[in-house]
């Protein structure tokens, strides 16, 4: 394993132990890849997925940025809609910079607070 992905698993191991979604406040777990980009809404307390959206299989077109726009747009509308206004967000040891840090920005947006 090269250096950034033995880093990137490092801080997801210590950032986990201080992260935790409850019935009220659910876990907003990003995953990255090179080419999509996948996103999580997790109640840890009873161990279920409330929502997910990914870029994976769609057509959607534009950048890698702006696919994660509108992943966290739709995100956003998703547990706005579950009547889930608070995350905790878990950015899975990458650097919030880039394509999480638009994510992040796109579901503020819409209106959901972390």
């Amino acid at each position: 394993m090269n250096e950034k992905k033995k880093r990137r698993q490092r801080m997801k191991y210590i950032f986990r132990k201080r992260i935790y979604g409850t019935n009220y406040r659910p876990r907003l777990s990003v995953f990255r890849s090179n080419r999509e980009i996948s996103v999580q809404v997790i109640n840890d307390m009873k161990g279920e997925t409330l929502a997910t959206v990914t870029t994976m299989g769609k057509k959607i077109q534009g950048t890698k940025s702006e696919k994660a726009r509108i992943v966290g747009k739709q995100i956003g509308k998703h547990i706005l809609d579950l009547g889930i206004k608070e995350v905790v967000f878990d950015r899975n040891g990458y650097l919030y910079h880039g394509r999480i840090k638009a994510l992040a920005e796109a579901a503020r947006e819409i209106g959901l607070k972390f």
